[in-house]
């Protein structure tokens, strides 16, 4: 039987807003169902992220049977689903764009106030055809994540980190949807296929990593050691590498606790 496991799971209902850590997730047309769902956009239709408003890293999300319930240090502010039939604008998501439904105005007010900036929120229809980069893999859609629908990190990976860093950090900083336990440091950088419980999932490519690790995603504060303790081994070609990027191939669903085998 294989040594390694499913340790630890996540959703992110808002890109770039905090996550949430399941004990079972569903999978869909998008990959993790949930996941990354909702997005904010600024007044030209660009999604914001951590990189831009790192305070973003304190708005929680939480789904409901409507929609979802947004919180900011103590406050909180519940609003549905857009069905489509009201606002909707053309959302940038890098070089890409889907036609999003946006959520009422309440809750746009609401965002703008405690963010200090413009935005209005999204919603990723089940009808959208954004396609994964066709550079890595073709046939599957991703929702507003940047560019694939999983993020795998190992969690000796992050230890091994820790240990170049006076200060430990956790796995939030690094936002995985998957961490897997029992590997070598990096041992993820060359699998290729992996089987987790009753699904089968391809590794497409490397994670770079842009300013978001350097986010203590308690506080919004930043911390520099963080990227400069990863660019002494990490980085290649002049861009840092940690984690990699997944696509579903089959299955339903995943759990924490499920049996992890490499297929190649």
């Amino acid at each position: 039987m294989s040594d390694l496991n499913l340790t630890a799971l996540y959703q992110y209902p808002m890109k770039s807003a905090r996550g949430r850590a399941l004990a079972t997730a569903t999978l869909d047309q998008f990959g993790l169902a949930g996941d990354r769902r909702w997005m904010l956009v600024d007044d030209a239709g660009r999604f914001v992220s951590q990189r831009d408003l790192a305070p973003m890293a304190l708005l929680g999300v939480e789904p409901t049977e409507t929609g979802v319930q947004l919180s900011w240090q103590g406050e909180t502010f519940e609003t549905a689903q857009p069905d489509g039939r009201g606002e909707c604008v053309i959302a940038k998501v890098w070089n890409d764009t889907v036609v999003s439904p946006v959520a009422d105005a309440a809750a746009n007010t609401w965002l703008s106030a405690r963010l200090g900036q413009s935005v209005r929120l999204v919603y990723c229809p089940d009808t959208a055809l954004r396609g994964v980069d066709a550079d890595y893999a073709t046939g599957k859609l991703v929702a507003y994540a940047d560019g694939f629908p999983l993020l795998i990190v190992g969690q000796s990976s992050l230890d091994q980190l820790n240990e170049r860093l006076a200060r430990p950090v956790p796995m939030d900083r690094f936002r995985p949807n998957l961490v897997i336990g029992g590997a070598a440091p990096h041992a993820e950088d060359g699998w290729r296929r992996l089987r987790v419980g009753d699904a089968e999932l391809e590794i497409v490519k490397p994670c770079s990593r842009c300013v978001m690790p350097s986010i203590d995603q308690a506080t919004a504060t930043r911390d520099p050691d963080i990227n400069r303790a990863l660019a002494a081994y990490r980085r290649r070609d002049g861009v840092i590498y940690f984690g990699m990027n997944a696509i579903v191939v089959r299955g339903s669903a995943l759990n924490v606790g499920d049996v992890v085998e490499v297929l190649h």
